[in-house]
């Protein structure tokens, strides 16, 4: 893509299309399932958006870099704090988001439903 990638917008957005695991476009190749960002009235860039399976995998590497290590070998403590901000960030309305999660901590689903229902129960107290 030819993307005008000293343009401010572009330079701001860019972090976040990253970290989303989103694409830049040309706006011209824009589809109605994309966003296409403006600035002072023009069609600067384009974003499509990653589906929300291909997010969780972005998500999932993003905090396998932020802990300098897989997340199967972290510990316990750390799992659960991993699974209470995965469960804010939507992880578990994906299809398949337990079992995604689980595969990536190294644990098994009734482990991260733990995790998830202790959580739960310690909110409602």
């Amino acid at each position: 893509m030819t993307e005008p990638a000293d343009h401010p917008l572009v330079t701001a957005v860019k972090p976040l299309v990253d970290a989303m695991g989103a694409e830049l476009l040309d706006p011209e190749h824009a589809t109605t399932e994309d966003v296409v960002l403006a600035w002072e009235g023009a069609d600067v860039i384009a974003v499509r958006l990653p589906q929300l399976s291909e997010s969780l995998d972005h998500i999932l590497a993003a905090m396998e870099r932020r802990h300098g290590m897989p997340l199967a070998e972290l510990d316990r403590k750390t799992k659960q704090r991993v699974v209470r901000t995965l469960e804010a960030r939507g992880a578990f309305s994906v299809r398949h988001g337990v079992e995604t999660v689980a595969g990536a901590l190294g644990v098994s689903r009734f482990t991260v439903y733990n995790y998830l229902n202790r959580d739960n129960g310690a909110k409602s107290e």
